[in-house]
């Protein structure tokens, strides 16, 4: 074992005593049933043989995370029982917004995940980061409201990744609402201008979700009877931050291996760099954020081909049927509902285009039926959003304009911020369900 994968496992077992009322009863050198060493049985399966086997360490890395929960923000969530859910809420927010100093008697563990975050890493470059930000605002501000909500469908295939949002009542569709909103409120404020600044609005969302994220962690395995770590693990492991963090850096790298290109343009650069320190705000370990294509490909595949395959209806298929019911929209105007009745054809197809491979059938099994009248409105919209994309991508590539553009987008942000709603980013843990009995989750 290598020094750096010494110095993982031992980070890993010293979660069991620091945090002893989270990770007490976790047995960490059994690796869950969730975890699995042949491709053929992973998630990836159908598409692993058109890939070079990612490299030996990179999968050893992906199973020791496979175990490994947010150290530094579980030990803030495990301060709930001392001071209050809302407590820690608002002391979080209260130190991202004025600063450490502005929290009377901050806990220590509070100290330190402020002092985590405000850390730069060594290959931060924050001009970079800015101009990636720049350039996502664009997408995010025409494209993604169309695509978010079938994009979040992709975290609802595999039971082993999905049951933390079914305990977490994300079945009902006003829960389901919120969390897509939710996703798509975080991922569209990093976008504005000095948002992953100490004290921006992207720093703050991504202190916020990390404490989310810790909170789930800490009532599932205290509180959730029916949580059984020998076969998902622990909940929400650091591994499974990385397709929501990473996808769009992914399927670039993919496109670039595809056009036969090893060296990112001057652009692709920058966005690969905002979307590295975005998840390195989320807690993401440095050694999972690779900054070449073949990197990213490689380390995005040694996950996908750890995780054991498994769709259970009953965990998968809900989630996936309550979010495409969720009615999104703010109010019921006339023109949200329009909105809604469109943007919910869209997402289908968006879903089953990216994630089922195009096959229909497979998602009228998932209870996610399309017609042609589906792909009729997908591909009218699909066409008025490319050329919006696209005379957008010309303003901003021309002198007199570009300030002008940027400021639009800007406002546009700000315009789908109002809409998506005041993000919460917190968890009810009195809304948690006991999971399904083992018989019952382990059907394959």
């Amino acid at each position: 074992m290598s020094d750096v994968q010494a110095s993982i496992h031992t980070r890993i077992a010293k979660q069991k005593a620091t945090l002893p009322a989270m990770y007490g009863d976790v047995d960490f050198s059994v690796l869950p049933e969730r975890y699995t060493e042949d491709v053929s049985a992973s998630s990836i399966a159908s598409y692993a043989d058109k890939f070079p086997t990612p490299p030996a360490d990179m999968v050893e890395r992906v199973r020791a995370y496979t175990m490994l929960g947010d150290v530094t923000a579980d030990a803030y969530a495990a301060l709930m029982g001392e001071y209050g859910f809302k407590t820690l809420v608002d002391m979080l927010q209260t130190a991202c917004d004025k600063g450490i100093e502005a929290v009377p008697d901050a806990p220590a563990e509070l100290v330190a995940l402020i002092a985590e975050m405000e850390t730069k890493p060594d290959w931060l470059d924050m001009d970079l980061v800015r101009e990636g930000a720049r350039l996502n605002r664009l997408p995010m501000a025409v494209a993604a409201p169309w695509m978010i909500r079938g994009s979040f469908l992709a975290t609802f295939l595999n039971k082993y990744t999905a049951l933390p949002m079914a305990l977490t009542g994300t079945l009902s569709g006003t829960t389901a609402a919120r969390r897509v909103n939710e996703t798509a409120t975080f991922f569209t404020v990093t976008t504005l201008p000095g948002a992953m600044e100490p004290h921006g609005e992207g720093f703050k969302a991504a202190a916020m979700v990390r404490l989310m994220h810790s909170m789930v962690r800490f009532n599932v395995l205290r509180r959730v009877k029916g949580w059984d770590v020998s076969v998902y693990g622990i909940p929400i492991p650091q591994v499974d931050q990385m397709p929501a963090g990473l996808i769009d850096v992914f399927l670039l790298a993919y496109q670039m291996v595809a056009e036969g290109r090893t060296e990112f343009t001057a652009e692709e650069r920058a966005r690969v760099e905002f979307s590295r320190y975005r998840c390195y705000l989320l807690g993401l370990p440095e050694d999972l954020l690779m900054d070449t294509p073949q990197g990213i490909i490689d380390i995005m595949n040694a996950r996908g081909g750890s995780i054991r395959d498994g769709f259970d209806d009953a965990t998968c298929g809900a989630l996936v049927r309550a979010t495409l019911a969720a009615y999104m929209p703010p109010d019921k105007s006339f023109g949200s509902r329009v909105f809604d009745a469109i943007e919910k054809r869209f997402s289908r197809i968006v879903f089953i285009q990216q994630f089922l491979g195009g096959d229909r059938k497979a998602a009228a099994d998932m209870g996610v039926p399309v017609s042609n009248l589906d792909y009729a409105v997908a591909a009218v919209m699909g066409t008025g959003i490319a050329l919006k994309m696209a005379a957008y991508k010309l303003a901003l590539a021309t002198p007199g304009l570009k300030g002008l553009a940027d400021r639009r987008l800007t406002a546009k942000i700000r315009k789908l911020l109002a809409r998506y709603g005041h993000a919460e980013f917190t968890t009810d843990a009195g809304a948690y369900r006991p999971a399904a009995p083992a018989s019952a989750a382990h059907s394959h």
